[in-house]
């Protein structure tokens, strides 16, 4: 697991044609948007979350979020136990994102 800024966050991402972007926020807080094209799986739903994460391929690399970097940091955590090699959390969650963000209600 590595802890990327924003900055780096974004620019790796980018480069990686090899990746998937993960949301592990609440409902509720998706509801106010999400990253676009990312995967929702809120890490509140315990053992829905560990059954959820079995079905990603541990090949790819995970660009993970949360609100503020801590559940995202946790999430990523659980992915390396899991066998995951390339979990990236986002320092400072969706409070720090400058970036585009879409309402899924559209």
């Amino acid at each position: 697991m590595e802890d990327l800024s924003q900055e780096e966050w974004v620019e790796q991402l980018e480069k990686d044609t090899n990746a998937l972007i993960l949301d592990v926020r609440t409902d509720a807080e998706v509801a106010d948007g999400i990253i676009p094209n990312a995967i929702h799986l809120d890490i509140y739903k315990g053992q829905e979350f560990i059954n959820a994460l079995e079905d990603l391929d541990t090949s790819k690399s995970y660009y993970v979020y949360c609100r503020s970097g801590n559940r995202s940091g946790q999430a990523c955590q659980i992915m390396e136990e899991m066998g995951f090699e390339k979990a990236y959390n986002l320092e400072g969650g969706m409070l720090d994102w400058t970036g585009d963000v879409v309402d899924l209600e559209s």
